[in-house]
Order: C-alpha cells, then structure tokens, then sequence
C-alpha cells in the first residue's frame, strides 16, 4: 500500500533495511516530495521565532493546543507501528509500571513519590531488557549493570533525572523518524539532515548562547518557573535558564509537527495497525478524542494551571513512558514489525517465511506482495 503523499517503488529498496541492527521491516518503499521538506523548514523557522522572543507562551500555548491531541495519535503510531513489541505479557506488564507512574505523578510532590516514578521508570526498561535478551545471558547481565549505575545516579540527583527526562521526551521523535526513513527510496539524506538540524543544531545554538541577541527575557514568575523547570540545578541563572527554555519550547513545538502532522500523513499504516487492534478508535475518532480532551485541558489551564498542568502529567505517562522500552528494544534489535499484521506468523526464519516456495507462509497467501513490501 503506497503511504500518503508518497509514490510506492517496488521491491528491494527496503528489504535491506530488515538487517539493519535488528530494526523492523518497515513496508513498501516511497519516495518524499518536496512538500514534507519545506513543512519542517517552515515549521522549524518559526517555532524557533516563537521560542527566541515568547518561550514561554510557546511552552504553555503549545501544551494547551496540542498535548492531549499528540498523546492519543503518538500511542496510535507507537501501538499500531510497533504491535509486535506492545503485546501480551510485555504490554500488561509495562501498563501496570506505568500505571504506578500515573499515581505517583497524581500524589502530592515529594522525595518518596519522586523516587518511586525513577523506580517505576527504570523497571519499565529492565522489563524491555528482560523480555529481550533472556537467550543472551551476557547482554542481559550487561544491560543490568547499566540500569544499576544509572538508577543510582538518578536516586542521587532526581533534579537532574527530570530534567534530562523533559527533554529527552522531545528529542526521541529523531529516532521514530530515523526508523521511518529507511522506507525513502531517494532523499533519505537530505531528510535526516534536516531532522538532526531542529533535533541537535538549533538547540545548540540556543545552549551556546549565540542567539542570545533574539532571545526575549519574558515576564515575572512564569517564566522563572518554567526555565527552573528545564535547567540543570547547578547551571541555573537567568541567561541560562532562559536558554533552556527557548531550547524546550522549541524541541516542544517540533515534536508536535511530528505527531500532530507529519508522521499521521505520511505513516498511516501504522494508524491502520492501531485501528485493528482497537476498533472503536477508527477513522477520525482517535482525533475527536484528542481534540475533546485537550479542549477540556485547556480550560483547566485556564481555570488552574497548576492543577491542569499536575493532571496532563499524570495522563501523559502512558505516552511519554511507553516509548522507551520500545526504542530500546528496537536499538538493541530485539523487535519485529513483521509479524504486527499476524501475531501467528513465525518470525524466527523470516527469510523463510518470506521466500521459500516449497514452504509458503499460509498467513501471507499473497507471495509476490510480501516480497515488495518485506
């Protein structure tokens, strides 16, 4: 199936891709107009505008309009996208983590709630590494020594934890659309040039302070609140709390046009995946829900920030969460797209399953199909 905007190639020009660290198949092979390009220009020149002279209109408008609406279709993609990962006993497993997340974020702030959630967060990945590398005893002992260090680092210094975390939120779209990417038949370069320079080089330029003379102080309170939010404890000044902030509006803005436009039009086989798996959300009824909730969140905002604010928090767990041990187990090459249309097919010999013709896949009748878009 030819992805929206985009012309289908033939066979071959991705199949290469299912070796590539372990990463999933990714489907018929496309070709990106210019039309998706200039989106990302224009879209990243003015969100940086918007983040040089209002960051924290940007921040709080940005959250307001879009927050809810780009949970509900980030979990679409994520879910429909990556089935295969998000399934069975992983799945229950990583909502029940998740859920303790939520409560957590929905109790009165303190050091035994702040050290639960890194708890909860930390498990989320150990579940990932567990459910993948069981077969590998050394990967899987390696993996364990990592988490340790890292969870003891962020017992010692929570600040810094959810710090990193904030941001980090809005870099991972980097990776979904690198996976992405390796449909683009041509221009693969040129897009990903253009990802790496709103993901990586812009916010370097904020950080670096070479824009400073574009960078608006704001006003009062709201804005000393959020830069104390987004900066690094021991880094914290007025310059450089403000520098953090234009860097997470801007990053926060960015990673709405990936899920609210870009990945929505240009993906919509993962919505596809999603709506099998969750008939009641077909159609224009995951964007009705997303649009009905944030309207109810932004008049909360209006209402309270504070209490709106504490709440979005809450919801956004699931979204912000689920994806990590979804990337990892993706990096670490232990997921499988493939089987995302049939939980029956046998993944262990995909090679087989794709091409033997003494032993066709009797879930996949259509062989020559499957060829074009392995």
């Amino acid at each position: 199936m030819a992805t929206t905007g985009a012309a289908t190639t033939g066979v071959g020009a991705t199949s290469a891709a299912t070796a590539a660290g372990g990463w999933p198949a990714v489907g018929p092979a496309v070709r990106l107009g210019a039309a998706p390009q200039a989106g990302f220009v224009v879209a990243g020149a003015l969100a940086l505008v918007l983040a040089l002279r209002a960051p924290t209109g940007l921040a709080v408008l940005g959250l307001a309009a879009f927050g809810l609406l780009h949970n509900v279709l980030e979990l679409r993609y994520v879910a429909g996208r990556f089935a295969v990962v998000l399934a069975g006993p992983l799945l229950r497993l990583l909502l029940v983590l998740v859920t303790g997340i939520v409560v957590c974020r929905l109790l009165p702030p303190s050091p035994v709630s702040r050290s639960a959630e890194i708890l909860l967060a930390y498990g989320l990945l150990a579940a990932a590494c567990w459910y993948g590398l069981r077969g590998r005893p050394l990967l899987l002992a390696g993996s364990a020594v990592v988490l340790a260090v890292a969870v003891a680092g962020s017992l010692a210094f929570p600040a810094y934890h959810f710090v990193v975390l904030a941001h980090l939120h809005n870099v991972v779209p980097l990776l979904f659309l690198w996976e992405w990417s390796r449909r683009l038949a041509r221009g693969r370069v040129v897009f990903l040039g253009l990802q790496f320079a709103w993901v990586l080089a812009v916010p370097a330029l904020l950080l670096g302070g070479v824009l400073d003379g574009w960078l608006s102080a704001g006003s009062g309170g709201w804005t000393d609140r959020l830069a104390a939010a987004y900066t690094p404890p021991g880094w914290l000044s007025p310059q450089v709390g403000l520098r953090f902030l234009a860097v997470f509006a801007f990053l926060q803005t960015m990673h709405y046009v990936v899920w609210v436009w870009f990945l929505p039009r240009y993906a919509p086989e993962a919505a596809e995946g999603f709506e099998a798996r969750v008939p009641a959300l077909r159609g224009v009824r995951a964007w009705a829900l997303g649009a009905a909730a944030g309207g109810l969140l932004a008049l909360l905002f209006a209402a309270d920030y504070a209490q709106g604010r504490a709440l979005y928090a809450a919801v956004a767990s699931y979204h912000a969460y689920l994806e990590f041990p979804v990337l990892l187990m993706l990096v670490l090459g232990l997921g499988d797209t493939r089987r995302s249309d049939s939980h029956r097919r046998d993944v262990r010999r995909p090679d087989l399953a794709r091409t033997d013709p003494i032993r066709p896949d009797p879930t996949r009748p259509d062989l020559t199909r499957t060829e074009e878009n392995a």
